[in-house]
């Protein structure tokens, strides 16, 4: 039979699992911005349609981008069409947990029977309208976000231009979907899953030069058109994790991570490493040594028992 401290040792592990699984869920959902139509549907059908229309979505999430119709394509005032996206580094199990989070936001941000909607998290976007909504064209600018830190020195503006330059080249290349480094400077782009190879690679040329003329020497942008958008972030020291692979988190930095940037890129790589694995040893240590405090006083009660059972 396992021993109490077993029992507690193994406690203490999924509890451990289940705030980092917590935390990475938060980063994902956490909201970037929304659209919502100031018309809401007139016809009760319609709100069913929606319903209909999040559940086929949200039992799709396992992959990257799906779109669907719900309530038939002959009733224009109570069909529904919408499409989710997910960032594309995301795996499926990810992009499942950012999107079942998607109909609830959008429904508490928005009014529950709008007849058109939009909503983009950090890790996925959904949109729906009634059959027949107006759309605006692949380029609209719908949201901006540029970082507060700015470059410093000379040098920035042609960095930038030519890391933004390679976005189109890669997501004609990548299935609609970069990212990659120039020179210190990350980049991400992602068009919607159903536009065309040169579309795409229009779209974010647009969504790049908006970028340049919008944020300037700011040290991140964030650019969302309407079947696109791209990101940067400028890091004075290198990407971090260029060497292995691993860059950030899909271009969607923390605000430690502008203010990191912006006072110079904070410290080396090898130093965040070391830093890194005696941060994760003092921790052990201190699950340890706590474990065997306890250790010893589930043995002091057993001795305790055991004797004054005579």
């Amino acid at each position: 039979m396992a021993s109490p401290e077993s029992h507690l040792l193994l406690h203490l592990l999924l509890l451990s699992l289940h705030f980092s699984s917590s935390a990475a869920a938060a980063v994902l959902t956490s909201l970037i911005y929304k659209g919502c139509a100031n018309q809401n549907f007139q016809d009760p059908v319609a709100s069913e349609n929606l319903k209909s229309l999040f559940t086929a979505l949200v039992s799709q999430s396992s992959t990257n981008f799906y779109k669907a119709t719900s309530g038939g394509s002959s009733q224009a005032t109570t069909s529904i069409t919408g499409l989710y996206q997910c960032r594309g580094d995301l795996s499926n199990t990810d992009c499942n947990t950012c999107v079942k989070k998607l109909p609830n936001t959008i429904q508490k941000v928005c009014e529950r029977d709008t007849i058109a909607a939009r909503v983009q998290l950090a890790g996925c976007y959904m949109r729906y309208e009634v059959v027949g909504f107006q759309q605006v064209p692949a380029t609209e600018l719908l949201y901006k976000q540029c970082g507060s830190g700015r470059a410093s020195g000379s040098g920035f503006s042609e960095r930038l231009e030519s890391a933004l330059s390679m976005i189109p080249k890669g997501v004609s290349n990548g299935k609609g979907y970069y990212a990659g480094g120039y020179q210190s400077v990350y980049v991400l782009g992602q068009c919607e899953g159903d536009l065309g190879g040169g579309e795409c690679a229009n779209c974010v040329k647009n969504a790049a030069e908006v970028g340049i003329r919008e944020c300037q020497t700011s040290i991140s942008g964030h650019i969302y058109l309407q079947q696109c958008y791209i990101s940067y972030t400028y890091y004075p020291n290198g990407v971090p994790g260029a060497g292995d692979g691993g860059v950030g988190i899909g271009g969607v930095e923390t605000a430690a991570a502008e203010r990191d940037a912006a006072a110079g890129g904070g410290r080396s790589d090898t130093e965040k490493t070391v830093a890194i694995v005696f941060g994760g040893l003092a921790g052990l240590g201190l699950v340890v040594a706590f474990l065997l405090v306890l250790k010893a006083a589930f043995k002091k009660k057993k001795e305790h028992h055991s004797y004054g059972g005579y």
